[in-house]
């Protein structure tokens, strides 16, 4: 498997993208993270090319977590351009009515502060509410500050087709996508990810583990009442989406017995079958200690047969999961997956 991604400007990354939600303040419902240990990953991570990072500016605290690690990374002799930082613009959907160009301004710039840098390498633009005009101004203000140097790529998350191909037509350079794709959710199969082929538009997929869901750990266990933590919560959702429990299940006796074959395990299958997927730029894995690293390396030495996806499609031809365009039903107010949803998190600072 190709080890990175290059975009058609000439970006490049590894395909394994290190995630941080899994860091931010309230994600954790019961356990801590031993910051130590994921600093130590981190570096780790770097040395064996798994340069880039992704967060946003409502993941609370790792911008700043990230911060650190960067200056322990120049104290320790390493260079800036040894790191990517894919950060995301999220502004409160209480906000967006108001939102101006100097609201868009700052956001940026604080962003760079808690990064510790002068130049962020990724901004993802979110937009909560598409009734409420405004996505087109603030990307035309991220697009001026490209232009400054302050950002390198400009880029998308959870939009839907139309409004991806409305921002593109606007004369709007957009470098990625990120939106949630994995074997339970193939929500971008449906238009988006013929707009993102058509535009040379990388998709940077998010959720391709479920949070944990699409792991060894849950093979063969029942149905739990409890949760660790808020990607768990979103994610048993999406089971219920995919066709339940038991549908869930006979998935991963498939992928626990291709695993076998390949010498690895349902994770490595998981995200393997989703980079082999047309479009599919990277993945992000959440990264929380030290061990991830080799999982992540042996991820990107797996080349899925032919013979094994199409028994992996064969099944998701039964249970073809969450319906409509990416993040469709995480915006519908009568629906489950809204009240996962913290839509006005981003403080000023």
């Amino acid at each position: 498997m190709n080890t990175r991604c290059t975009l058609k400007n000439g970006y490049s990354f590894s395909r394994i993208i290190n995630g941080g939600w899994q860091l931010s303040e309230g994600h954790a419902l019961k356990s801590a993270i031993e910051k130590k240990d994921v600093l130590k990953a981190f570096h780790e991570l770097v040395s064996r090319g798994f340069t880039a990072f992704d967060c946003a500016d409502i993941y609370t605290g790792v911008e700043e977590f990230y911060g650190i690690f960067l200056k322990e990374h120049l104290a320790a002799g390493g260079k800036r351009e040894d790191i990517q930082f894919h950060t995301k613009y999220v502004p409160d959907k209480s906000v967006l009515a108001e939102l101006r160009p100097e609201d868009v301004r700052e956001a940026v710039h604080r962003s760079l502060r808690k990064l510790g840098v002068e130049q962020v390498d990724m901004i993802q633009f979110h937009w909560w509410e598409y009734g409420i005009p405004g996505y087109l101004e603030a990307l035309s203000e991220l697009q001026k500050l490209k232009e400054q140097g302050k950002i390198s790529q400009v880029s998308l998350t959870n939009f839907d087709t139309r409004r991806t191909r409305e921002i593109v037509e606007s004369g709007i350079s957009i470098s990625t996508m990120q939106a949630q794709y994995s074997l339970l959710d193939r929500r971008v199969e449906n238009a988006m990810q013929a707009c993102c082929r058509e535009h040379d538009i990388a998709l940077l997929c998010y959720g391709t583990l479920a949070g944990g869901f699409l792991t060894d750990r849950w093979l063969g266990q029942p149905d739990p009442a409890d949760w660790d933590n808020r990607s768990l919560v979103k994610y048993r959702i999406i089971i219920d989406d995919f066709g339940g429990w038991e549908a869930y299940q006979e998935l991963l006796q498939i992928l626990k017995e291709m695993s076998v074959r390949y010498s690895c395990n349902i994770a490595n299958i998981s995200t393997a079958y989703i980079l082999q997927k047309d479009a599919a730029g990277a993945a992000i894995i959440g990264t929380r200690s030290s061990r991830h690293i080799e999982d992540n390396e042996k991820t990107l030495m797996i080349e899925l047969g032919q013979k094994d996806v199409e028994k992996i499609d064969s099944f998701l031809s039964r249970h073809p999961g969450p319906k409509g365009e990416p993040f469709e039903l995480e915006r519908a107010e009568d629906g489950p997956h809204i009240k996962v949803m913290l839509r006005n998190l981003n403080k000023k600072s």
